[in-house]
């Protein structure tokens, strides 16, 4: 009898959970987003274009007023980079991000927000155990792999340069 009840009881326990289950699969189904892929891609264009529109724009501005390419250059990475923290302050490129997606990872405007959002979003537990602490939970790692790339890279060129390859 007691042999029987156990069976029933682990029967009635895998149906629950298969019940469970289909509820849970339904319920993801519902609440996941779809994406577009195609949509995706054109945003992540214009927005992406509409970054480096508005770079060169500054570079053309600041050709015009100094005259010197390399100093212009310069100004335009200052200006983009402030431009991003501003606007990561202000929560525009957290909007822009939604529609833009990788887009807005333009290299300077991208690896500044990754750098300023963290700041802004832990502001709140003070200077040194927010801000300075996770200022670089998202570019950190950036920062690490690509210092330890390049200097994997000088080492590899290093040496073929002394056996005369390069």
């Amino acid at each position: 009898m007691e042999k029987q009840k156990s069976k029933i009881s682990d029967v009635v326990r895998e149906k629950n959970t298969t019940v469970r289950n289909q509820y849970y699969n339904q319920y993801v189904k519902q609440v996941t987003p779809t994406f577009s892929t195609v949509k995706n891609c054109v945003m992540a264009y214009i927005i992406g274009g509409a970054i480096c529109v508005i770079g060169q724009g500054l570079t053309s501005f600041f050709l015009s007023r100094t005259g010197d390419m390399e100093l212009s250059k310069a100004y335009t990475t200052l200006c983009l980079i402030f431009l991003s923290i501003l606007s990561t302050g202000l929560g525009f490129y957290q909007k822009l991000a939604k529609y833009g997606g990788a887009g807005t990872l333009v290299p300077i405007t991208g690896f500044a927000n990754s750098v300023a959002a963290p700041a802004v979003e832990y502001k709140k537990e003070g200077q040194v155990f927010g801000i300075g602490c996770k200022v670089f939970t998202i570019a950190g790692p950036v920062i690490l792999y690509g210092i330890f790339t390049s200097w994997v890279l000088g080492l590899i060129y290093y040496i073929l340069k002394q056996i005369g390859i390069v």
